[in-house]
Parts: C-alpha cells; structure tokens; sequence
C-alpha cells in the first residue's frame, strides 16, 4: 500500500456515516479542549482517497478529525493512501485500527465486521476471541455508549392516559424551569426512580408500569404546592432567588372555573388598557391585587 503524508483543511475530509468506535461526551470535549490549545492533532489520522470520487473518507481517526474541525484548526496532518481499496479492505483497516484503543459499540460493530466478505480482512480486523464471542451473542442493537453504567426506561401509555401524562411531565417541567441551577441526574437517582415505582406498584397493587407512574404523577400534582418551599421562605415570607415561582404553588390549582377566569380576564384587559400594567406582564396585576388586600384595615 503506498502511502503519503497530507496537509491540509480538516473540513475537506469526509467522516464516516457508520463508526463503531465511539468517544464518550466527556471524553470527547477533553478532545476538543486539548487541540484549542495544542492547534495540531498529536496523532495522525488514515485518510482513504476514493480514486472514483475524490472524497477523502478518513477511515481511522474520526473523532480526531471531527474534534479538530469543531475547535476550529485550519490545517492537520494525516497518513493517505489513494490505493483502490474494496470495502472488505476498508472496513477490515477501520476495525483494525479501533481495536488498538478504545471502545465500540458492538451493534454497529457486529454490523461492519459482518459487512467483511473475505476471511483474510476480517482476520486483519483483529477482533480478539471475547470481541467475536460478544458479537455471535449479540441478538439486539446495544445503546450508543454501550459499556456506560446506565439504564434505559421505556413506558408505554394507553391512548387515554397518555394526554394526561404528557400535561403533567409539562407542568413539572414548568415547575423546575424557575429554579436556580440545573443538575445532571446521577445514577442513583435512577434506583429512587425504580424504587418509587416499586412503592407505587405495591401501594395500589397495580403490575403495570405505565399505570405506577402515573400514580407518582398524580401524586406529584396533589403536592405539587410543597415545591413553594423551593422559592418561599416561610419564616420571613420573603422570596428565596429572583426567579419566576408557579402559580400552582399559591393556589394550590391550575385551574380556575371559567366564569371567574372571565372575570379576571376582563379586569386584566382594563389594566393594561388603562396602563396600570404592561401587556406582557399581566401577572403584575395579581400582585397590585395582594398589595391592595394587605394594605385594607381587617
């Protein structure tokens, strides 16, 4: 194989559509990190130039191709060959040089190395006995950073719960938007998650997962008013940061009946239109309300 050393933009070269070798966030943005400050890759890429094409399709060294790009090198070295290589060839050097370092994830892994039609590349793959012991067991497509500590919960709704559920993951989701900071979930708050269910299950002796959640959910909704203590401080009465705090945490409700919702929504038209509040910021009516209340002798 004759090869030749290239300079050149990264942006020019063509990744991989199918790489079993992946690079974890972390990992990859320490990558990324790394070539900002270095500006040149310490390892050399093996670039394919496709002699029909022109493309050059970089057959290892795409997380470093990739990473360089994002951190905005105008120019790396890499090893090329323009040799017509067959698929077979191709892949066989891909995996080759992914079973050097790192890690694969063996769905998209058993799928190239099946790809290989003729023994000697797939023994120039380099696949030790475990890797093919893993691939011939491998009945179902594995998760993208297949060897991490995680796992995955799928739930299945029946069509008339699902609105109800959907309406009350938003309004969680609106109940955790107007708090200071947000945090990664940690794996074991998945072990809280399935022992909640578990409780759930048992409580109400139910077997379906779907309907124990939505116990938790409904249980959630009924104390959802507990969360004031995230923006209240009941001692002084005073707010705890200068975020924006549910309205389901003062009412206790999400919901109003309708002819007092009319009555409120003609009281808020007059406001703005008379310019005691800003048309996008109705809600300081309601606080005009409260001063007004407390400011009245009992």
């Amino acid at each position: 194989m004759k090869i030749t050393v290239e300079t050149g933009d990264p942006r020019e070269l063509v990744l991989l559509e199918l790489n079993a070798r992946y690079m974890r966030h972390e990992q990859y943005q320490q990558l990324v990190s790394n070539l900002r400050r270095d500006q040149a890759l310490t390892s050399t890429p093996f670039v394919w130039l496709n002699p029909d094409t022109g493309q050059k399709i970089v057959l290892s060294g795409n997380h470093r191709v990739k990473a360089a790009q994002e951190a905005g090198l105008e120019e790396i070295h890499w090893l090329q060959t323009a040799d017509a290589l067959p698929e077979g060839q191709r892949l066989g050097i891909q995996l080759s040089h992914n079973s050097i370092v790192g890690e694969d994830d063996l769905a998209i892994l058993k799928t190239l190395y099946e790809r290989i039609d003729e023994l000697d590349w797939r023994d120039y793959a380099g696949l030790d006995d475990a890797t093919l012991e893993l691939l011939a067991d491998l009945d179902s497509p594995s998760i993208g950073e297949a060897n991490l500590s995680f796992q995955t919960l799928a739930i299945v709704f029946l069509p008339d719960d699902l609105k109800e559920a959907q309406d009350v993951l938003s309004e969680a989701l609106a109940l955790s938007a107007s708090a200071d900071a947000a945090w990664v979930a940690q794996l074991r708050q998945y072990d809280q998650i399935m022992a909640s269910l578990d409780l759930a299950s048992k409580s109400y002796d139910v077997t379906n997962v779907a309907t124990a959640l939505g116990v938790i959910l409904k249980t959630f909704t009924d104390n959802a008013a507990n969360l004031a203590d995230g923006w209240l401080d009941h001692d002084t009465g005073e707010a705890r940061h200068h975020g924006m705090a549910p309205l389901l945490t003062l009412f206790h409700t999400d919901a109003i009946p309708a002819a007092a919702a009319a009555t409120v929504e003609r009281a808020l038209q007059q406001a703005v239109a008379r310019g005691d509040v800003p048309s996008e910021h109705r809600h300081r009516m309601l606080e005009q309300w409260a001063r007004t209340y407390l400011d009245t002798p009992a």
